[in-house]
Order: structure tokens, then sequence, then C-alpha cells
């Protein structure tokens, strides 16, 4: 059995003074101390803690897979996780919020109170699937999975006081035998447990149905079903025609040494990079050619987890490799009709799965000499990367001479969409527009630094900015993006620069050197453009001014930033915060990268009521004319592609 550990350590910002993240540091540890023998002792196996005062507080929870019985047992597990959380979070790091999934024992503590939020409806679900699907009878197999899981998921929900329940399913044909098992924690109702739980089997779509087993998480809740035992004991339920084996009585599971540490945790950095391997052959133009020719073959799906220590910052995606044949019927052969925007690495189209899910599909155009190198930075970046505000991709098709991306469908296009035009803009008051910025200075602080691999976007623009259906924003098109390790955030280029003119900092512009200070230039220009409803780079529309950026500096200067901001948003309802928003665009424009904030500053001036932004120094740009030019290989029309969801990082 393919044995899978999966830690999620959520970061957050840091506490602004160093004594206050001391004090929550230590809180932290008196809970780790505390929280294994609590958990063990309690006749359910599940323990909560608050230790410390406000600022410093912390919430703790933990409980224990409710087949492990033994006390000890318990103890040794919870104290493992806490041990596997801090020996895999840099010590900097160490004292943020932190989140364990899939694990035997999960253990979750914050400075935000976690215990009381019982339901814990807004928790993003994190979720593993198997990569291989069912085989055989293929609708009875999966009719036969779905209700054990209704079943195992109905009998936890009413088993009081542990809400822990096992299944096994055998179909009746050659098809192995599937195990399930679901559980919440114990203070949960019977109702708010199944209704945490449903929501969870609610992610099991018609596209993801046939995968033979699948891990899906909250806090309060989970279930997981594989077809290989992995509890002890004999399951509680059992669904199909034959009388089913019992489980082992010792099971396939990793197995316990001192501290807790599993031997089999070594098997994903094996077998992970052997499948991630596999698909780039599956895509290669060598395996293209030797499928030419053959019947379509039906969906093809792997597991894109990366290596141990790259699926740290965010659960992996249930990505799928698709067939030529599926994208040319869910665009009705990439009709006209269908068509959602053209842009330099070619067309995108709206389409719509068997299954009623709506998708974008991102066509890239044969001719374009850097489609192939966009193609592969997305797919592998994307596909690692998962925040809610990030597009999500869904999977690629790489057949005959086509490449293609497939992006989860936004109904609301592109951010430039409404903010250039004065009608759409009425669409957008003041508290959408700042929880839109706020929304795209989360993302690239995610990119930044709460990714184990610090991303540079390289063209943060409008137009790469999609919208969901409720005006969230979803930052995009990774095709220009570059990745580092967590040491290094800085590069530059021997090639040709790349990007869109207008929103390139200066030291990239004219000597290709890009940091994340180069994205932050992008930002603050982005924030002029929102509260301006004018684009940096049509000079006219700043009467005769230079640029924006200049036009902005001048009006700051002359004290006279409401003239700045659109007459739609009727300045004088929020003029501190419209005016703090403008102070901070300009120290993101400054022309020395040095004296330009970080994303973490940005994120922390922006969610404070009381913290005041330092006063700015003439921008960059200021006596230069910005024309409306775009670097050759970047993608200019504005259209939805789609979101990407994952965990919320918020200050403790």
């Amino acid at each position: 059995m393919k044995v899978v550990v999966f830690l999620l350590v959520l970061a957050v910002l840091m506490a602004p003074f160093p004594a206050a993240a001391d004090v929550f540091c230590d809180n932290v540890k008196v809970v780790a101390d505390a929280l294994p023998k609590n958990t063990s002792a309690s006749p359910v196996h599940f323990a909560t803690s608050t230790v410390g005062q406000a600022p410093n507080v912390v919430y703790a929870m933990s409980f224990c897979r409710g087949d492990i019985v033994n006390d000890t047992a318990c103890a040794e597990c919870v104290a493992s996780t806490f041990a596997r959380i801090f020996r895999q979070t840099p010590p900097e790091r160490e004292c943020f919020d932190a989140a364990s999934y899939f694990l035997d024992c999960p253990v979750f503590y914050s400075g935000h109170n976690i215990i009381n939020n019982s339901t814990a409806d807004d928790d993003e679900p994190f979720a593993l699937w198997n990569p291989n699907n069912v085989t055989g009878d293929v609708r009875l197999i999966v009719g036969l999975i779905r209700q054990l899981l209704l079943d195992t998921v109905q009998m936890a929900a009413n088993a009081a006081p542990l809400r822990f329940a096992t299944g096994a399913m055998d179909s009746g044909t050659t098809f192995p035998v599937v195990y399930s098992i679901a559980q919440c924690t114990p203070d949960l109702s019977a109702g708010d447990c199944l209704a945490c739980l449903q929501r969870l089997l609610g992610m099991i779509n018609a596209t993801m149905a046939p995968r033979m087993g699948a891990q899906i998480h909250v806090i309060r809740c989970y279930f997981r079903y594989e077809s290989s035992p992995f509890f002890d004991n004999e399951p509680m339920l059992r669904i199909g025609p034959k009388s089913l084996a019992p489980a082992p009585s010792h099971p396939i599971l990793p197995t316990k040494h001192k501290g807790g540490i599993s031997k089999l945790w070594v098997i994903p950095i094996v077998v992970v990079p052997l499948v991630v391997a596999a698909f780039f052959f599956y895509c290669s133009p060598w395996f293209t050619r030797y499928r030419k020719g053959k019947a379509g073959s039906a969906r093809r799906t792997q597991d894109w987890q990366g290596e141990d220590d790259l699926v740290l910052d965010g659960k992996n995606s249930d990505f799928s490799v698709f067939d030529l044949q599926q994208m040319l019927d869910a665009t009705d052969n990439f009709s006209e009709e269908n068509k959602l925007g053209q842009g330099g690495f070619g067309a995108v189209y709206k389409g719509q799965l068997p299954d009623g899910l709506e998708i974008a599909i991102k066509r890239l155009a044969s001719h374009s000499g850097q489609g192939f190198t966009q193609f592969r930075n997305e797919v592998q970046l994307i596909a690692k990367l998962q925040h809610r505000n990030l597009v999500r991709l869904l999977g690629c098709c790489s057949q005959e001479e086509e490449k293609i991306l497939v992006y989860e469908y936004l109904p609301n296009k592109s951010l430039d969409f409404f903010i250039f035009d004065q009608d759409k803009r009425a669409l957008l008051d003041w508290s959408k527009l700042h929880a839109i910025i706020e929304g795209i200075a989360h993302g690239l602080l995610y990119l930044h630094k709460h990714s184990r691999l610090r991303v540079i976007h390289r063209d943060l623009k409008p137009s790469n900015i999609l919208l969901d259906g409720e005006m969230n924003p979803k930052i995009s098109d990774f095709g220009l993006a570059k990745i580092f390790s967590s040491n290094n955030t800085q590069g530059n280029t021997t090639k040709r620069v790349v990007g869109t003119y207008g929103y390139m900092a200066p030291e990239y512009a004219s000597e290709g050197i890009f940091s994340i200070k180069s994205d932050v230039f992008s930002f603050g220009v982005l924030v002029l453009e929102i509260l301006s409803g004018k684009r940096n780079s049509g000079s006219h529309q700043c009467g005769d001014f230079i640029n924006l950026i200049g036009y902005a500096w001048q009006l700051w200067e002359e004290g006279r930033w409401a003239d700045l901001v659109d007459a739609s948003l009727v300045p004088k309802t929020h003029s501190v915060e419209m005016m703090k928003c403008i102070n901070i665009a300009l120290l993101c424009v400054q022309e020395n990268a040095i004296d330009r904030p970080t994303m973490v500053d940005v994120v922390a001036m922006l969610s404070s009521e009381t913290m005041i932004p330092a006063e700015p120094k003439q921008p960059a740009y200021f006596n230069v004319r910005v024309g409306n030019e775009e670097a050759s290989i970047t993608a200019t029309d504005s259209y939805s592609i789609n979101d990407v969801t994952i965990s919320v990082t918020t200050p403790r």
C-alpha cells in the first residue's frame, strides 16, 4: 500500500514585536508538552487547550484516530505529530499557526479561537487523491464506493461519543476490497458531524468519483477510503454481495519507532518523483508521436504531490491529464461562440465537461516560440501552488500539436474588465475594491513567503487578476513566473526582458534584475489603477502629465490625493482607507527596490487600523513617459480563466 504522509504548516504574518513572538512561541511549547498527555487521558482521546493571554494566547486541539484505543499509543502519536510540525517548519517560523492533516493524530494550534468554532464552515478542505482510477465495471464499483462512504459517514455521525466509523466494500468482482473511515471531533453533535462530513463528500464529483482512494479533511472532520486496509480491527460495516475477509489484526500501517517516526515516511520521496517524471514523459513530444494514430484514451490522472519538502505549503490539487477529444467535445471543437479571449500565447475558450463542470481552456498557439515554455511553467507551478487568491489549474492536455491548460471557469472575467469601464466600475463599491486589493496582496504574500518555493510572478497586471462569482481576486498566468529556493529571491535574465511595460520595475526593465520587489512595484501600479480607474500605460488619461505614477505623486505632494480617486467611489465615505492605499501604492513604486516594502509589510499595513505607513519618496518613472506597449511575449487580452482555493492565511 502506498503510504502518503502530508503535513501542511500554515505560516502567517510575523508578530509586529519580537518579544510578543517569543511569548507566543513559549505558549506553543507549553501546549506541545501538555496536549499528548491530556489527549490520551481523555475517554474519547480528544483534548483542547488554551494557554496565555491576548494577544499571545494559543488555542489548540488534538485527537487520535478512533481505532487507536491504547492511551500510551495515543500520547506517543500526538507527540509525534508535534515533533513532525516542529521538524518540518523552519525555526524562524516555528511560532506560527499550524495544522496537520493526513496523520493518525491531527494537531491544530492558532492565535485564533479554533476551539469555539465548532462547525468550521469556512475551513478550506485539504485533499489527497489516489492517482489510479477504478477498473472493471466502473459504474458498479463507483456506485458501491459512494454507498460505502455514505453509510460510513452516517454511522460515524451517530456513533456517540467517538463520532468514528470504519467500513469495507466487496464489489463481487475481481476489484479489490475497498476500506473506509470517517471521523469527527467528539465535541460535535450528530447533526454538525454529519453536515461536516457531507460537505467533504460533496467534493467527490463525477470527475473524481472513479479514483481508487482519497483523503479529505477539515479541522473538525475527515474521511478516507482506499483499496487496501489502513486501519486496525475489523470493519464496523460491510457493503457488497460477498462476505469480506476481516481486516488484518496487524494492518499495513507505518511502524512506530522511537519518537513516533515512521520508517515508511520515505516512500513518498521515492515514489512521487517517479510519478511526476512519468507525467512529463507522458507529455513529451516523443510519447505524443507514439500515441498519434491510436484511439483516444480515457482521461488519465497523475498525483501531483511533490517531494515531501515541496508539499508543506499547500494541499495537492486534483490534477488530470485530459485527452484531446475531451477538449474538442467540451468546447464544441473550439467554436468561436465559446471563445473568451485571445492572448499572446493563444486563445481561451469556455468549456463544459460531461459532469456539468464549467472549465476555461487555454489553447497555446502553435506559432508561439515560447508556448511550450509557458505551458511547462504553468503546469509545474500552479499544480504545486494553491491559495484562495491564486488561479486553480485542473489539468492539461499535450497531444499531437496541441498544448492545452485547463482551469476552473470564473464567470466575472478579469479585473481590467471592470476598473477601466465607467459603467462596470459602478458595480464595485469601495468595500469590494478594498477586498480585491487585500486579496491580491495575500496571493502575492503566499507566492513570496509562505510557499516553500519562492515565486516571482513577473507579469502582475489587471488582466491577470481574475474574479470569481463573488468578485474575489485570483492571480493568474504564471507563464513568465520564476521560482527560487527559500534563501534566494532575486535573479536576472540574460535573455529578453519579458512582461508588460507600465508594470515593470525600473531595475528589471533597464537591467533585467528581478526580485520579489519587482512584483511589489507591479502591485503598487495595480493599486493606483484600481483607485483611479486610469491605466498607467495610457498617459493621455492623466491630462498633460507623463503617467499615472507621476500624476499620483504630484497630487500626493500637493495634498490633493482625493483628486486621484475615481468619482464613483465617493472619497468622503472612506477617505482614511483610500489615502492609506495611495500611500502604500506610492511606497511600492519607489525607484530603488530597497525602499519598497515587502508583501509582509503591505499586508500588515492594509489590515491594521493603527499602523501608519511611512512617507513615500518621489517614485520611479517620474520623468519617463510610458507608452502603450507590451513585451513581445506577454499575453495581453483580458479573459477569465480560474481560481485556486487553499487555506486562508491570516495573522494570529
